[in-house]
């Protein structure tokens, strides 16, 4: 504490000391332009005040009569800048500048001088009187000639007042100082080199006053020396050259361009008028007009690219001085060009028709293509259109080839109609173009074609020969003869026989071309029948129709023909021979009636039969067989019985044919009964075939005897046959009183004998089948019939043993067979048919045919046994 106290002691004395010495006065120093708030000095401080004291106290400054500019801080009793401090404008061009001040202290009140010195600094640049000085000088002044300029005024003192001079570069002036006293230097302005008016007209160059501050400022003033005009220069074009671009569309009194002259000299000795001297071509004398003041030139006709592209034009100036001068300039008038000319295009050559089968690449036509225009106006783009396999290819320079790009196909498009388009590039674009019909030659590339590959064709037998089949029509779409078609038969053979089925059966008579059938016309394609057709030789007949072209190579397409053939009822029924018959037993003759086959219409033959007085309703006397060669309906058979009429003691199966008792016979019914069967077949209109049947009435041990003899002598004739006895006539002629006697001591043995073979036929087994070579049928006949085609040289008995009987439907094959093998040596022969004459002992109640057919059975089979011998392929379970 009391090292403080001490310290302070000191320092009072140390500044009352200053104080002393200096007289009692603060001097400070501040530079001009310093900031509000520049810190001057510490005044409480260097006044010896302590700190908090010039506050208390109330240590303020005072500055009488003007604006102080500077402050005392009541805080830390610093004197302070408060405003903008000038030195020029607080004491002028005076130095040094001088503030004096004056502080009050109160708590005592005491007065303090304080001088306050603002320093000069650089911020007045040196100012001429006036910013340009004008001068006027002839051209021909001399050199060395001399003008004295204004000085300059500098508001700072001492060094940044000294001023010094400087002038801008020139070639004709040079600046000389000249001091008047040892303050003031007088600029002078001196002519180094002669004056061209019509090169320089004015002069401008800037004089500089710099001070000697740091850093240091400068003034300026600009000298503007204008040269007088003498008569000395020729007009002058601001181009040598001009050159126009003008479009050939532009419109007559279009302003080209102007062109401007100027003489460098003043006066009438600058006035210029103009006038065109020459043009080249000619013709352009006429395309142009100058104003000869304004030197405007117009458009006076039209122009054209394509005629004259470009004018030259010599264009002169001459002036009015004294003499006249006069300057030339050049005029380029280019025209443009505008898309006026559409683009042309020139088939130079072509080659069609074009044949379907030319390679790619190959060149169809030649074109050339051009436009009068130029640049993009005469750029030309071609293509084809509408698409089409054909293409265009740049030989050279508006030269193209129209190529093949794609296969051809005449039987596609026979035709193109080609349009070559051409464009150029102007804007708009023009177009043009160019149709070129290009037609394809054809080549033989196309086969002859059938609509369809199997052509099934239905005729009627009987048919008229030359009567129109069908009509065939194979396509080839080439054209002329290779398009041609001619028709022919492929001529391979066909089997044909008696009545078999597609013309082959075993008993074919061999094989038939085609040819002898049917013919082709060749140019029509027409199918005519060349004979009559018979359903019951040949049913289906298949063979190729080819269908050629004349074309080179030709070429040829087939197609497959099924025809067949529809049945007509044009066969009447036809009653089987009897069995036993010579023909057939080797030659044994019988006591039976040949029953002879007829027609409708024909006289019929007689048959004879025995039956016994007492036989029941029902019993089976006979069974007449007949065989219709027609198929389908028109073989389907009915039995009527025609002649007795009205309730007579027999009866006819409708479809079976069998003759049996209607009732129970008695002696009433006398020795004989005649009936008069009408067999009729369903074809439209029906034919029909009648058989005359003779019935004996017998006594029962008569008939049985005469059964017994009948069936040894068949038995006898045919060695294998199983079937029933067939009575004859020449038995009734035989029947005396010696028989009588014997039948009725032969009767229980035939009893016996009947018993046993009764026994035999219903416990035996079955006979085998046995049949030739080739496929058969199973015809029955039953109770509802026979609906069969049965051919007439093949057909076989079979007895069923059994009262069921089954019902077959037989149909035709619609299909031509294999040709016909030789027969076997070992095949069994045909029996005969046999017309059965059925006595009361008599076991077998139905039979059945085998025809080489195809057949369905209505009915199930499954009780139906028998056994057969027919004709036909091996024997068969």
């Amino acid at each position: 504490m009391g090292e403080r106290c001490c310290a302070a002691v000191v320092r009072v004395l140390v500044l009352q000391a200053a104080w002393a010495l200096s007289g009692g006065q603060v001097r400070y120093s501040v530079p001009e332009e310093a900031k509000a708030g520049t810190v001057v000095g510490r005044l409480a401080q260097d006044l010896g005040l302590e700190a908090g004291e010039a506050e208390a106290r109330r240590l303020r400054l005072v500055a009488p009569g003007r604006r102080a500019s500077v402050e005392v801080s009541g805080a830390s009793g610093a004197l302070l800048v408060s405003s903008r401090l000038d030195r020029e404008e607080l004491c002028g061009k005076s130095a040094p500048c001088a503030l004096r001040l004056e502080v009050l202290l109160e708590r005592p009140l005491r007065v303090f001088h304080v001088q306050l010195e603002v320093t000069d600094i650089n911020d007045n640049a040196p100012v001429f009187p006036a910013a340009r000085k004008n001068l006027t000088l002839s051209e021909n002044s001399p050199t060395g000639f001399r003008f004295p300029l204004e000085s300059a005024s500098d508001a700072d003192i001492g060094a940044n007042a000294q001023l010094t001079y400087t002038l801008s570069a020139s070639e004709h002036f040079s600046l000389d100082l000249q001091k008047s006293n040892e303050r003031n230097i007088e600029p002078e302005l001196v002519l180094t080199k002669s004056l061209d008016r019509e090169t320089i007209p004015v002069h401008r160059l800037l004089l500089t006053a710099s001070d000697g501050g740091r850093p240091s400022l400068t003034g300026t003033m600009e000298l503007v020396i204008s040269v007088e005009d003498t008569n000395d220069n020729v007009p002058q074009f601001n181009q040598s050259v001009y050159k126009v671009q003008l479009l050939e569309s532009a419109e007559v009194g279009t302003l080209v361009t102007r062109v401007n002259a100027t003489d460098a000299d003043e006066g009438l000795n600058s006035e210029v008028t103009y006038t065109v001297t020459n043009f080249i071509p000619p013709s352009g004398k006429d395309v142009i007009s100058i104003n000869p003041n304004t030197g405007e030139i117009h458009l006076t006709a039209a122009l054209d690219f394509e005629e004259v592209s470009v004018f030259d034009f010599r264009i002169e100036a001459k002036d009015k001085g004294t003499p006249p001068l006069s300057g030339h300039c050049k005029l380029v008038l280019e025209v443009l060009d505008v898309n006026d000319n559409a683009p042309e295009v020139w088939v130079t050559s072509l080659s069609v028709p074009v044949p379907e089968d030319s390679s790619l690449g190959t060149v169809v036509a030649l074109l050339s293509v051009s436009d009068r225009d130029s640049g993009e106006n005469g750029r030309v783009r071609c293509w084809v259109w509408p698409a089409s396999p054909f293409g265009l290819e740049a030989t050279f320079a508006g030269s193209y080839s129209l190529v093949l790009r794609e296969a051809l196909d005449r039987e596609r498009v026979s035709e193109y109609e080609v349009e070559v388009r051409v464009e150029d590039g102007g804007a708009p674009a023009l177009r043009a173009s160019r149709g070129l019909r290009v037609p394809v030659s054809d080549v033989n590339d196309n086969a002859p074609s059938f609509a369809q590959a199997v052509y099934t064709v239905l005729a009627r037998e009987n048919n008229a020969a030359g009567a129109e089949l069908a009509r065939l029509w194979a396509r080839d779409p080439d054209e002329a003869a290779n398009g041609r078609v001619s028709y022919s038969v492929w001529d391979g053979g066909v089997g044909v026989g008696g009545g078999g089925a597609a013309g082959s059966s075993s008993g074919g008579v061999g094989w038939r071309p085609v040819s002898s059938y049917v013919s082709v016309d060749a140019e029509s394609g027409r199918l005519w029948a060349l004979q009559p057709l018979d359903y019951e030789e040949l049913q289906v007949l298949q063979f190729e129709v080819r269908a050629v072209d004349a074309g080179e190579p030709p070429l040829s397409g087939n197609a497959t023909v099924q025809l067949f053939v529809l049945d007509e009822n044009d066969n009447a029924p036809a009653l089987l021979p009897p069995a036993g018959s010579a023909a057939e037993a080797g030659g044994v003759a019988t006591a039976e009636a040949a029953l002879s086959l007829s027609g409708a219409g024909s006289e019929s033959g007689t048959l004879w039969a025995w039956a016994a007085w007492g036989a029941p309703a029902g019993q089976v006397v006979a069974k007449i067989r007949a065989v219709d060669a027609d198929s389908g309906y028109n073989a389907w058979l009915r039995y009527e019985l025609w002649e007795p009429r009205g309730k007579g003691p027999f009866r006819v199966g409708l479809y079976s044919g069998e003759v049996s008792t209607a009732r129970a016979l008695d002696e009433a019914d006398g020795p004989r009964q005649r009936l008069l069967i009408v067999v009729r077949d369903h074809g439209e209109p029906a034919r029909s075939a009648t058989a005359t049947l003779s019935v004996s009435l017998l006594e029962a041990a008569e008939a049985a005897l005469a059964a017994g003899s009948s069936s040894s002598s068949s038995l006898s004739a045919v060695s294998r046959s199983a079937a029933g006895v067939e009575l004859g006539a020449g038995a009734a002629s035989a029947a005396t009183n010696v028989w009588l006697v014997v039948a009725i001591c032969a009767v229980s043995s035939l009893f016996l004998l009947a018993v046993v073979l009764y026994g035999a036929s219903r416990w035996a087994p079955r006979a085998a089948v046995l049949s030739a070579p080739g496929p058969t049928t199973l015809v029955c006949a039953s109770e509802v019939g026979s609906w069969s085609y049965s051919q007439r040289h093949s057909r076989s008995l079979c007895v069923a043993d059994g009262a069921a009987k089954s019902d077959l439907m037989v149909f035709s094959p619609n299909f031509p067979p294999p040709p016909p093998a030789p027969a076997a040596k070992d095949t069994q022969p045909e029996p005969s048919a046999l017309l059965d004459t059925v006595s009361a002992t008599a076991l077998f109640a139905s039979r059945c045919f085998v025809s080489q057919s195809l057949f369905f059975s209505a009915h199930s089979l499954p009780t139906l046994g028998s056994s057969c011998l027919q004709r036909g392929s091996a024997p068969a379970g």
